[in-house]
């Protein structure tokens, strides 16, 4: 499509009014005034055109040009996005700090990608070999730990009628030159363009029915979430959030992580960006960042940008999906973007809704989670992207419309306390709010790899924890003297089960990731003391004499004692819980 040029009317903070033709479409890329800011065309109305621009705007008159770029929003994908941090319209803030400074200087027309760098690609295709979309053409190491697989662009067929060599490219280079059934000859480079409003296509949908292995008890045991799935962790300030969000970037058993900071604020993200520069990956004990994006979109960057920036992080997200990878995209957080939205919303005049959110934020919401899932990529391989939205009501009020519409549209529910917080109770997940609908989903895969008992166990271990709330409700108003000696029990291995299983320790290492069958034998030591318990309180012993021996404050260390490489320190444990329950039977014989 060709480039027209048209004059700008009128500016209202990031929206700014066009006219001067009817050549403008929708979601049309445009660069807007002296300087060529990257702006996207929002409406669409007679002579009359509505931009709204990704910088800032300031300086912009009416009179001044605007040039289309005749295509949508897009970004570069390719070799170099990972080991990476871009800005919301996937600038890299490295280039930008050293071409310009510490801040980011209006009019940067920067790629995404390092077009000097030379990659060393394997061809696997040669001339004669029929291309389908999806397929194969070309692959280079990106990183130690991850290969960049070229497939063919969606909707691109035909036959190769040349191939370069194996040998070291630029993304610039053209490696295949394909031709199609009307004659017309393309050029397939390593690095491709996508819009990033529109999700990438895939052969099909699959079923979610595994979990995405995070190592958090309180996640994998009680509320997990299946690969593919989306999740949303809402909480006030200082709930623990982001640190949930990278204990699940670091630990997750997925291949890639893009970490999207957006409208988060700038000491926050700094943090972030530190501590992932210096985290390890566990698996291979390769900095993290090999396998890891990051887009860094602060709270004093253009709220145009912020909107744009979860499409982005997702096409990332969605382009190595496509490659045969899982990946986990972290947004951090989706109440800033709706934040950009009421914004912009406003500045174009739209009828409020409520809050002053739009009426159209269901449906964007519903956009971006519905862009999870575990699929058949073109190419015949399997690909996930799960998605974790962490959500940021104010002040911790859970029925605001974004917490709300989220819920709608994810089937994993971490809800984060802020009491908790306060009592050092991190993950600060509450057990009674948060919800998982992917249980019965992934009860197969746990019955085959974790072993039938898992199932059991977790159901028992969230049962007395629902019994215990009913219970302290008795006990805030008569005390817990009162309380039969079977209901004192339950209070204290719920305590156990809280204390020793449910908290977990981030900075310990032993304690910040458990495996998924270290997970079942601490469920199943929790509930062996208990039963042996509820037998002797049968009997009508005083639970204090079990109480009394210790063993319940020894269980809740065992967190700390067992290592994950060496759990046979259980039967140790096992001994200690049935010498403490014939110590007390032997005792009142």
């Amino acid at each position: 499509m060709s480039q027209g040029t048209y004059t700008i009317h009128g500016v209202n903070g990031p929206v700014v009014t066009v006219v001067g033709g009817r050549g403008l479409a929708l979601m049309d890329m445009v660069n807007v005034g002296e300087q060529g800011l990257t702006g996207e065309v929002v409406r669409v109305d007679g002579d009359a055109t509505t931009v709204q621009v990704y910088e800032d705007t300031a300086g912009l008159m009416p009179g001044q040009p605007v040039t289309s770029q005749g295509a949508p929003m897009s970004i570069e994908l390719g070799p170099g996005l990972l080991h990476n941090i871009f800005d919301g319209i996937a600038r890299p803030l490295q280039v930008i700090q050293d071409q310009a400074g510490p801040f980011i200087t209006r009019g940067l027309d920067l790629p995404t990608l390092d077009h000097s760098r030379r990659w060393q690609v394997t061809l696997a295709v040669k001339a004669g070999d029929a291309l389908e979309p999806g397929r194969l053409y070309a692959s280079c190491p990106e990183t130690e730990l991850i290969t960049h697989r070229c497939l063919t662009p969606p909707g691109l067929s035909g036959t190769v009628t040349w191939a370069a060599e194996d040998g070291a490219y630029t993304v610039e280079d053209v490696l295949v030159k394909l031709t199609d059934e009307a004659g017309q000859t393309h050029e397939l480079k390593l690095a491709q363009r996508w819009p990033i409003r529109t999700p990438r296509p895939m052969k099909a949908r699959l079923p979610i029915d595994r979990p995405l292995v995070t190592g958090q008890r309180v996640i994998d045991t009680l509320f997990p979430i299946g690969k593919g799935g989306a999740a949303a962790i809402p909480g006030p300030f200082g709930a623990g959030k982001t640190i949930t969000q990278h204990q699940l970037a670091k630990w997750s058993d997925a291949d890639i992580i893009v970490y999207l900071g957006c409208g988060e604020r700038g000491n926050e993200m700094t943090e972030a960006l530190e501590e992932f520069s210096e985290l390890l990956d566990p698996k291979s004990q390769k900095p993290l960042m090999e396998r890891t994006t990051l887009i860094a979109n602060t709270s004093n960057m253009p709220v145009a940008a912020r909107e744009a920036s979860v499409y982005t992080g997702m096409t990332i997200a969605e382009y190595y999906r496509d490659q045969g990878y899982h990946v986990a995209l972290m947004a951090d957080s989706t109440s800033r973007w709706a934040e950009a939205l009421r914004e912009i919303s406003g500045r174009l005049e739209e009828m409020p809704a409520e809050e002053g959110f739009p009426a159209y934020l269901a449906s964007r919401l519903a956009e971006f989670y519905e862009r999870a899932g575990y699929v058949e990529t073109l190419e015949g391989k399997e690909g996930s992207v799960t998605v974790i939205g962490a959500v940021s009501p104010q002040g911790g009020d859970f029925s605001e419309p974004v917490t709300q519409n989220t819920k709608r549209y994810v089937r994993t529910f971490w809800g984060l306390d802020r009491s908790l917080a306060y009592a050092r109770h991190f993950p600060s997940i509450n057990w009674l709010t948060s919800y998982s609908e992917y249980t019965d989903d992934l009860r197969p895969w746990y019955e085959e790899h974790v072993g039938r008992a898992f199932i059991t166990c977790r159901q028992r271990v969230a049962a007395l924890l629902q019994e215990e709330s009913k219970l302290m409700e008795i006990v805030k108003l008569i005390g817990a003297d009162i309380l039969p000696e079977d209901q004192k029990l339950t209070i204290e291995t719920a305590k156990l089960i809280r204390v020793g299983f449910l908290q977990q320790n981030a900075y310990h290492d032993v304690d910040t990731y458990v495996p998924l069958d270290k997970q079942l034998k601490m469920m199943e030591l929790i509930l062996r003391l208990h039963d042996g318990a509820k037998a002797l309180v049968a009997r009508s012993i005083p639970l204090s004499q079990l109480k009394a021996t210790g063993i319940f404050d020894e269980l809740a260390k065992m967190k700390y004692e067992v290592p994950n490489d060496h759990q046979e320190k259980f039967a140790e444990y096992e001994q200690a819980v049935d010498a403490a329950l014939a110590q007390v039977d032997q005792a009142n014989r």
